[in-house]
């Protein structure tokens, strides 16, 4: 983890910022919690446990230029509320997700399924394009297994 807080530090540096000790604390709940998809509020009660004089504006204005930065991405799973996603190192595509629409599980997809859409796309329409979203709403394994198991 230490390694990756450097190197986002870096990219901070070279975009003309300081990694904060409140930005520190911000990244290190994001990478402990990679997989949890937290909206700006799950990410600031977890701040606030190291960082107990951290304010919510300061968490926000730190989360969008980490979004801004392109080291976190900003998703909204149609339930309106943002979450926070840390990109992965060296992606050139965001990656996908599977929303259950019964339990509200969230599960990534990494590896990138729409390489040929994007060709078809660009040719077709003259569109250049920087990045993609994919999400697919459904019922999740666990959902489907305890709906089979229970008939």
């Amino acid at each position: 983890m230490e390694s990756r807080i450097d190197r986002i530090k870096k990219q901070l540096h070279s975009a003309s910022y300081k990694l904060t000790p409140q930005r520190e604390a911000t990244v290190a709940v994001l990478l402990e919690h990679e997989e949890d998809h937290l909206s700006a509020e799950d990410v600031f009660l977890l701040v606030k446990e190291k960082a107990p004089d951290i304010g919510l504006a300061t968490v926000y204005r730190t989360l969008e230029l980490l979004t801004e930065l392109k080291v976190v991405d900003k998703i909204n799973f149609g339930d309106g509320v943002s979450r926070y996603d840390l990109r992965q190192e060296g992606a050139t595509h965001f990656h996908h997700h599977l929303v259950c629409v019964e339990c509200g599980a969230v599960d990534e997809i990494q590896e990138d399924l729409l390489v040929d859409v994007e060709k078809v796309v660009e040719k077709r329409w003259n569109f250049k394009i920087k990045d993609h979203r994919l999400t697919f709403h459904g019922i999740c394994w666990r959902c489907h297994d305890k709906e089979n198991n229970e008939a």
